[in-house]
């Protein structure tokens, strides 16, 4: 299936079924009386976030979605039934916004969430609500109102607790499928990957990861070079990004030091908030050098960095084991910051 990551729809929710003015004419009713029933309400849009979702190629090519009208009501009394939701299944991730304000409607970022898009339109009433003591034959009765409608912007945004960034053949997509069962097209040219991969890291039975592997950059990827920064919004929610750096590149001429601080370059100019998050350099192909530690130590130095670093072989797994268990510990030290927050935030109950 064609990996769709963006769209835009037209959202209609259905309008309020009209009410009617009818009088009662059976055999032994001989003052007759309003018996005009009312129409049924409008069906409204909704939102579902659903894990078996992956790609937004359903809303691609369906541009006008709409919930089903209310019927008019009847004579005798008789109401119209009211009109079926619609409900819109997208992927977990999934970020809604308004086209025209670009405000954000909703974030699907729970399996199960449902959000209303699209309210549906009240019902009109029937004669049988207006008769009273002064007016006992009301030939008034309301239309139903009109359903909301929306034109909408549709952005998945995957959901990963860590993110791959590097040049293309950095060696990310041989990384993920060394560590997860996620299997990626790799080859030794640049750009084999062209959409989003997730892989599932286990560390033992009870503690697990995802990690995401995007379309790798280039120098300008900011202004559009390459496949531009298309993809870098699926690493918006993810809370580590490691680096992958080729210490071994394929023309033996590029310069592995070049190359890293264009990467960090772009990631700034593309985004301060994801340049902002902690970023780990992981040096690959290892063991395509002689004298690894050395190489890696020159590195360092040069690309004048003072955060974590590791060095691993991702062909042969060498190194990537280590890097897992020290992302796991990341990761549940973040769980463990976030109970605690969440702890201080809850109000303190006293024993009655």
């Amino acid at each position: 299936m064609k990996f769709i990551d963006e769209a835009t729809v037209k959202v209609y929710a259905g309008d309020g079924g009209n009410g009617i003015a009818t009088f009662r004419r059976e055999k032994y009713e001989p003052m007759g009386g309003p018996s005009g029933g009312d129409g049924g309400k409008g069906g409204s849009v909704y939102a579902v976030a659903d894990r078996n979702i992956n790609t937004l190629v359903d809303f691609r090519y369906t541009r006008a979605l709409r919930a089903q009208r209310g019927e008019n009501g009847r004579k005798a009394e008789q109401y119209g039934a009211g009109g079926e939701d619609l409900l819109l299944r997208m992927p977990v991730g999934t970020v809604i916004s308004d086209k025209a304000t670009g405000q954000t409607v909703a974030d699907l970022a729970g399996d199960g969430k449902q959000v209303l898009l699209a309210k549906g339109g009240a019902n009109g009433l029937g004669n049988v609500h207006f008769k009273s003591s002064v007016n006992r034959a009301p030939r008034k009765c309301t239309m139903g109102q009109e359903g909301e409608s929306f034109e909408l912007f549709l952005e998945l945004k995957v959901l990963a607790d860590v993110g791959l960034l590097g040049m293309p053949n950095a060696g990310k997509s041989t990384f993920i499928r060394s560590v997860s069962a996620a299997r990626p097209k790799v080859a030794d040219y640049p750009f084999t990957t062209l959409q989003p991969n997730l892989g599932v890291v286990r560390v033992d039975a009870n503690r697990s990861f995802v990690i995401a592997d995007v379309p790798g950059l280039i120098e300008g990827a900011a202004d559009g070079a390459g496949l531009g920064v298309r993809f870098l919004k699926h690493l918006a929610r993810t809370s580590l990004l490691l680096h992958l750096v080729d210490l071994a590149p394929l023309d033996g001429v590029t310069d592995p030091v070049a190359e890293a601080r264009a990467i960090a370059n772009e990631l700034k100019k593309h985004d301060e908030t994801l340049y902002a998050k902690p970023r780990w350099l992981v040096l690959n192909k290892v063991d395509m050098v002689e004298d690894a530690e050395a190489v890696a130590a020159e590195f360092v130095k040069a690309f004048d960095w003072d955060g974590p670093v590791f060095t691993i072989s991702a062909i042969n797994g060498n190194g990537c084991k280590q890097l897992t268990y020290a992302i796991m510990e990341h990761m549940d030290a973040i769980k463990l910051q976030e109970e605690e927050a969440q702890k201080q935030n809850e109000p303190v109950t006293t024993p009655e």
